[in-house]
């Protein structure tokens, strides 16, 4: 037989797209339409439906940048549609390649009830079925006119980002507003030839079932009468009935498919406008499971949830009511799909806290999933979070993005830093967007790495990122490949109903140790410093705030802010999503945040003043609080007490230029350019820079990735480097300090060094105004260390990096996250660096030519200048602190980590001392939070972890009359079998395994 696979296909291509799919439509007849255009943000609905619209047109420009516009469509259905399925099919611009990225709309109907969403890949509203002739038609659509961000030509600067340099000019034309018939059983065909079309492409070119499925297409498109479509369209889809019928092989992948929708919290859109996209799909979505009675959708991000809950309560009763019949499922159990490198440990923990607590208290649903599709790696310390908040299961695909190493597994256990295991799935369909098409199905089968000991992948299937969800036409397609010859076989289910599959099938799966590093979006640790520096201080005033309120409660009956506290959480936990924290949001959602940030440091401020006066009393004696996990200089941990006295440092000119700070700990050498040539560690007698090297170096790279500007820093820029060894002063101040100003560019740089009494460390105060483009700015630490890896701060703990590149996956980690602390060892002598709110870093080595030793260089990542998506991201001025510290062991990187981020307090009172709630005996075991329960029983919560990554035994001190004690999970329920610590009145003792991490609930007497 001659080869005309290509002629058939390319027949199948043009009947499709020129005859078929147009006669899903076979008449139609215009409708009435009026527009009402919001003034400013958006209206309630209420006001929307009730405003006086204008008559518009078809071809008429509507929406201005971030505007909201009300359509008022009306019409009749003719008498001779009696009987037909009549839908609306509205069309307010839409670009099909761009579901979630542009305009939208929520259609209502006239009494306020939500019908659904319209976007590109959606743009039908079901009337009647069947209809009734000259029935009155008046629909309302609120119309979102939101700017194309990310183009055809993507990253290009653009103002749009930002309602307040947008301007007004309309994005969008009206395309098409009509009542239409619609001929299911040409849109049936349409789903046959598509399903069998993609199908035929993805089989090997000599298979027999390639070539059958080819010869009935043929033979159906022979039936179709490209003049009567409609009239022989039943007769088409017979001609397919029989290749549509032969059922998968026993052996074929099998794929759950999870209706989904991956909505970014913000992104290319401020949060406001996530609140109408949660609406918009999840009135799809309840629309879609009325319809489909196999269809399963689930949505993760509780803060999602909540914003239906607050601002959509008709859209809400319809998801409850969803949920309540087990097809809407939550998912994920966490506020919102976070970041999960930069959140500390408190942060991360309470994610699951929040979103576990909100599908409790709604809907009685347990997650036992973690559901995080799009972020941008994988701390190590996040394996046991999961599990201590009751949780078992990952899910992520994001991996899957990696530029230069491919992840060996599809399904694994994936082993944390303190050894628990979480069974962890990324769906080989390498997509959170999956929507059925052929290709993504047989690449999902092809693609699993885990073939011959496992089947099952989980294929979350709908439109994301901006919204929109599922469609009917993906429903219908998985429908066909349920058990379909060729393909892998497709079935609704839950995420939970796959994992419990999944791990089933897989005992034995593979362990996979540390982090999941994403080998891209490597600058997302450092873009937008501003929104990181607020995430970091509000992590550490929350853990004041609720350590001095709790403590105030116990000792003077200060009444415990609850609803501030749990508000106040929240904020924080939303702008860690992972376009927020990360940087690669509008300039929009970025200005928002740093205002959301003042508020929160005011309001926590409030109640930190307020539970220390409450706490120190009416008096004129200096009280020093010490909020960190260690005493320092006599103010016990968690406690209050008078200051002590502070020794002397002292500071000279050096002959060459420069100054020496001495302190007795330290002697700290800097030259005439503002540079640290030397620090010297007097009781080790060892130097901490490497010979010939200075430290405190600021560098200056061009920083212009291939894409993904605010995203990405790709491994070229390293190929070029300017060090800022030009200086317009160096001189003394206050005491024994340095200041160093640099001018570089359009910029300046003023740095504040100073060795402070009685500490070995060097405290390095840095503020930028910057002002460059497409730079990236790093201060380097050259230090005379050999060491094969480094420590680096995580949740709950540490891990180790090494610093050579022996493998290409050690070369792909050229920037990576740290939270607090870096450190850096030879047996018995080290070197922390610490800092107060910087994230990207990165560690390398080189043997020197002089004397053979090696040099560990250290360079912390502090400003970056991408244009896109905020092309004016981090302008102006911005302040760094960091400290080194030399002769530091891992003890001493913890203490100094915390101690530059959490600063004493002074209170003038009548107190001379204030004893903490709890006193542990080792600086190993270090405590996170100190708060009150949630459920305002008034029990104290104490959260504590083995920080160094040995085992400790220790004593826990209570500070208070306590009755019972139990160990619990995050959300502060008692874990059974669990004993609680051994006791002797007020003193607990306690064993931990390497970063274990133990909660107590202690009621009080």
């Amino acid at each position: 037989m001659h080869d005309d696979r290509s002629l058939v296909e390319g027949r199948l291509k043009r009947v499709l797209d020129e005859r078929i799919r147009p006669a899903v439509y076979p008449a139609s007849v215009p409708l009435d339409i009026a527009v009402w255009n919001a003034p400013g943000e958006p209206v309630p609905v209420a006001d929307g439906l009730a405003a006086t619209p204008e008559p518009t047109e078809v071809g008429a420009r509507w929406g201005a940048p971030w505007g909201t516009s009300w359509f008022r469509v009306t019409g009749t259905v003719p008498a001779q549609w009696a009987g037909r399925t009549v839908e609306a099919v509205l069309d307010l611009g839409f670009d099909e390649n761009m579901p979630g990225f542009q305009c939208e709309g929520l259609v209502y109907r006239p009494d306020g009830t939500p019908v659904k969403g319209l976007n590109p890949r959606n743009q039908w509203v079901r009337i009647a079925a069947p209809a009734k002739g000259g029935e009155e038609v008046c629909l309302h659509i609120e119309a979102a006119s939101n700017p194309v961000i990310l183009d055809y030509h993507p990253f290009l600067p653009t103002q749009l980002g930002d309602k307040e340099t947008a301007g007004s000019e309309p994005q969008y034309r009206l395309e098409r507003m009509d009542l239409a018939v619609f001929d299911e059983t040409v849109w049936q065909l349409v789903v046959d030839l598509e399903v069998l079309g993609e199908l035929m492409r993805e089989l090997p070119e000599d298979s027999g079932r390639r070539y059958e499925i080819l010869r009935a297409v043929d033979r159906a498109l022979d039936a179709v009468d490209l003049q009567d479509v409609n009239g022989s369209a039943a007769a088409a889809r017979a001609a397919l009935e029989g290749v549509l019928a032969a059922p998968a092989h026993d052996s074929a992948h099998r794929v759950s498919a999870v209706g989904h929708a991956h909505i970014d919290s913000a992104w290319l859109w401020p949060l406001r406008e996530t609140v109408r996209k949660v609406a918009r799909t999840t009135s799809n979505m309840t629309a879609l499971l009325d319809d489909e009675p196999d269809f399963v959708f689930a949505m993760s991000q509780a803060q999602q949830w909540a914003w239906i809950k607050e601002h959509r309560p008709e859209v809400w009763a319809k998801v409850k009511k969803a949920v309540a019949d087990g097809r809407f499922v939550p998912a994920g159990g966490m506020w919102v799909e976070s970041d999960t490198n930069m959140p500390g440990s408190e942060a991360m923990a309470r994610q699951f806290v929040h979103g576990k607590r909100f599908f409790l208290e709604e809907f009685g649903v347990e997650n036992d999933e973690a559901w995080l599709p799009d972020t941008f790696g994988f701390a190590a310390g996040l394996p046991q979070i999961i599990k201590a908040a009751g949780s078992k299961w990952l899910l992520t695909q994001k991996i899957s993005w990696s530029q230069t190493n491919k992840f060996p597994h599809h399904t694994f256990q994936w082993e944390g830093i303190d050894g628990t295991r979480i069974f962890t799935h990324f769906p080989p369909v390498d997509t959170y967007n999956c929507s059925m098409k052929g290709s993504e199905i047989a690449h999902a089968a092809r693609n699993f790495k885990d073939k011959g000991v496992a089947r099952h992948s989980l294929a979350p299937t709908g439109w994301g990122d901006g919204g929109g969800g599922t469609t009917r036409e993906m429903i219908a397609k998985a429908a066909r490949m349920r058990d379909l010859e060729g393909s892998a076989t497709v079935n609704w289910e839950t995420p939970a109903a796959f994992f419990e599959k999944a791990e089933a099938e897989y005992p034995n799966a593979p362990v996979w140790v540390g982090e999941l590093y994403l080998e891209l979006h490597r600058a997302t640790l450092t873009s937008q410093a501003g929104t990181k520096q607020g995430n970091r201080r509000s992590e550490h005033l929350l853990r004041e705030a609720e350590l001095w309120a709790a403590t105030a409660a116990v000792r003077a009956g200060f009444p415990y802010p609850y609803e501030d506290l749990d508000r106040i959480w929240k904020t924080v936990l939303l702008h860690q999503f992972h376009d927020i924290l990360p940087g690669s949001s509008i300039a929009w959602v970025h200005r928002e945040a740093r205002a959301t940030y003042a508020a929160v440091a005011a309001d926590l401020d409030a109640i930190i003043t307020a539970a220390q006066r409450a706490l120190a009393g009416d008096g004129a004696s200096t009280l020093v609080f010490n909020s960190a996990p260690h005493t320092r200089a006599g103010v016990p941990a968690g406690g209050a007490a008078l200051p002590l006295a502070a020794g002397e440092s002292a500071i000279a000119v050096r002959a060459d230029g420069g100054y020496l700070l001495d302190n007795g700990l330290l002697r700290v050498e800097i030259d005439a350019r503002g540079l640290v040539v030397s620090a010297y560690d007097i009781a080790a007698g060892r130097e901490t820079v490497a010979p010939g090297a200075a430290a405190n170096l600021p560098q200056l790279h061009a920083d212009f990735p291939n894409m993904w500007d605010a995203w990405d820093v790709d491994e070229f820029y390293r190929h070029s480097v300017t060090d800022l060894t030009d200086v317009a002063e160096v001189v003394p101040c206050d005491g024994a300090s340095v200041r160093v100003v640099r001018r570089f560019g359009s910029s300046r740089l003023t740095q504040v060094l100073t060795l402070a009494p009685g500490e070995r460390r060097l405290d390095i105060d840095t503020e930028v105004d910057w002002h460059e483009t497409e730079k990236f700015l790093k201060l380097a630490f050259p230090l005379d260390v050999h060491a094969e890896r480094y420590a680096s701060e995580t949740q709950f703990g540490h891990f180790h990096r090494p610093t050579h590149t022996n493998t290409s996956w050690e070369a792909a980690k050229f920037e990576a996250c740290n939270h607090r602390f870096l450190h850096i060892e030879e047996p018995g002598w080290g070197v922390a660096l610490v800092n107060d709110s910087t994230y990207g870093h990165d560690v390398t080595r080189a043997v020197r030519d002089t004397d053979a030793g090696t040099t560990t260089t250290v360079r912390v990542s502090l400003l970056r200048a991408p244009r896109f998506p905020d092309p004016e991201t981090d302008q102006g001025v911005h302040r760094f602190r960091h400290a080194l510290v030399p002769g530091a062991g891992i003890v001493d990187a913890v203490r100094e980590g915390y101690r530059i981020n959490l600063p004493e307090r002074r209170v003038t009172g009548a107190a001379d001392a204030v004893a903490p709630l709890v006193a542990v005996a080792d600086d190993a075991v270090v405590v996170t939070a100190v708060k009150l329960a949630d459920d305002g029983s008034g029990d104290v919560v104490i959260r504590f972890h083995e920080a160094h990554g040995g085992r400790a035994r220790t004593t826990l001190t209570l500070g208070f009359e306590a009755g019972s004690i139990a160990v619990t999970d995050l959300l502060e329920r008692p874990l059974d079998g669990v004993l609680a610590p051994e006791r002797d009145g007020a003193v607990l003792t306690v064993a931990l395994r390497p970063f274990e991490l133990v909660t107590l609930r202690v009621a009080r007497a």
